[in-house]
């Protein structure tokens, strides 16, 4: 285990000046803070959507083709899909552009998200609409809480049910909360994306596939071990408790690259919050962490999470968990402590597809 240090994450610090672009830039968004977002939609605009559209044309064949398949898939898979899916997650709960330029704001969820297999709009009511809303508890259909969250057998089956029913579960849950224009908005998105996918398939099918449906299964993949990794250490006796149903990540690589994304309790407590307000944020609020006994790692993201809870090495994340408060002696007293919030929390009525 690791005691905290110096907390090496990113906040917002201004520039001297800002270039002609950034000025540009700034007539457009909200906040300044958030020009990094405006230059990564612009490269993704000029790098990843062309190569895309390239796919398509028809004197692009053989073994150009493939080349530039294989630089998509490169810059889809290594150098935005973290970027892009955080930056959409931010600008979800934090519009992005400025109210007289708000039809921008549907450029992200629209025209890029189909490029990483995000089905328009559904990222914004699944997340938004309802995960920020139960919380993680028994009427959130994203819900970690009755599964062993250690087994890779319980995420199969957390991911399958996702995967093949996540939006009939989504739509059923907006029409019991009687939410009626989440319901449209999210049923919308996810049929058109199918509708789109399967008119192009007629146009380019092998385009298609690599284009909009391969990045479909990664993400929805990606995203549900990311919300399996940050629901992961569940307190039986208060799961409802944002210190004690989620985890903070600290001085990872990943929050430089992700927008502080490992800071998911101050998050769920603060869901508006600034990506660069949540460093120093922890550090104001620290006592609320040791007071709730919530779950801190230094070093490591929410996929070292996830692989290390299926291959069972507690040892590894016992190593990399922050002792606040100074409440353990040794790491096999982390290691239990881990192990029991990792249990499975049975609903009162748990979901038919659950049982």
């Amino acid at each position: 285990m690791k005691q905290l240090t110096i907390i090496n994450d990113p906040i917002y610090k201004k520039p001297d000046h800002f270039t002609a672009i950034d000025r540009f830039f700034l007539r457009f968004i909200k906040d300044e803070r958030d020009l990094p977002f405006a230059w990564l939609t612009a490269k993704i605009s000029l790098t990843l959507v062309p190569l895309g559209i390239l796919l398509y044309m028809p004197f692009i064949q053989g073994w150009v083709w493939w080349v530039i398949a294989a630089a998509y898939a490169y810059f889809n898979n290594f150098v935005y899909k973290g970027p892009f899916g955080l930056m959409l997650h931010c600008t979800s709960h934090r519009a992005f552009f400025k109210r007289e330029y708000n039809g921008l704001n549907h450029y992200l969820p629209w025209i890029i998200a189909p490029f990483f297999g995000h089905s328009p709009e559904t990222y914004y009511t699944h997340h938004v609409g309802m995960h920020h809303a139960e919380n993680n508890l028994e009427d959130d259909e994203s819900s970690t809480m009755p599964f062993q969250r250690d087994s890779l057998r319980d995420f199969g089956i957390y991911f399958g049910v996702f995967l093949f029913t996540g939006i009939y579960h989504l739509a059923a849950y907006f029409f019991r909360k009687k939410r009626k224009r989440l319901l449209y908005r999210s049923v919308r998105g996810e049929l058109l994306f199918i509708f789109f996918c399967v008119g192009m398939s007629f146009v380019n099918f092998m385009a298609t596939l690599w284009v909009f449906i391969i990045p479909f299964f990664l993400y929805r993949l990606i995203a549900m071990m990311g919300n399996w990794a940050q629901h992961a250490f569940i307190d039986p006796a208060d799961p409802g408790n944002d210190y004690r149903n989620s985890i903070t990540c600290i001085n990872t690589q990943y929050n430089v690259k992700c927008w502080n994304d490992g800071y998911h309790i101050s998050h769920h407590e603060k869901q508006t919050m600034h990506w660069t307000d949540h460093p120093v944020y922890f550090q104001q609020t620290l006592q609320k962490y040791i007071d709730n006994k919530a779950i801190v790692f230094d070093g490591i993201h929410f996929l070292h999470v996830f692989f290390w809870l299926m291959r069972k090495r507690y040892d590894l994340l016992a190593r990399h968990y922050v002792d606040i408060g100074s409440r353990f002696r040794s790491d096999e007293e982390v290691i239990a402590f881990l192990k029991s919030r990792t249990k499975k929390i049975p609903f009162n009525t748990v979901h038919p597809a659950l049982a």
